[in-house]
């Protein structure tokens, strides 16, 4: 793999979404009034290993963030990278910042 990887956000599709030699990684969301709900993120196996899933993940909280949007992760990607990165606990809502133990 050579370069950046470029995730965009599909609205129509409701993802974001790289391609990467041929392959499709999405992080797939809801939308709701003020809030996004990450419910799933797929990286084919033959790119596993690269960060791919990891840039779908940042790639959804920067946009969430700058568009001021709750985040409710149900996709386990984004709830253990959340955790592990308590910087982005400001995105949740006290709740599921609880559950979560961040």
């Amino acid at each position: 793999m050579n370069g950046e990887i470029l995730v965009r956000d599909n609205p129509a599709e409701n993802r974001f979404e790289t391609e990467v030699e041929g392959h499709l990684a999405v992080a797939q969301y809801v939308l709701t009034p003020g809030g996004i709900i990450f419910t799933h993120t797929e990286v084919p196996h033959e790119l596993g290993g690269r960060g791919i899933a990891t840039k779908l993940v940042e790639a959804g909280l920067a946009s969430a963030r700058q568009r001021k949007l709750s985040v409710i992760p149900r996709c386990g990607v984004f709830a253990r990278y959340m955790q592990k990165h308590p910087e982005t606990a400001d995105l949740l809502q006290p709740d599921i910042r609880a559950t979560l133990g961040i």
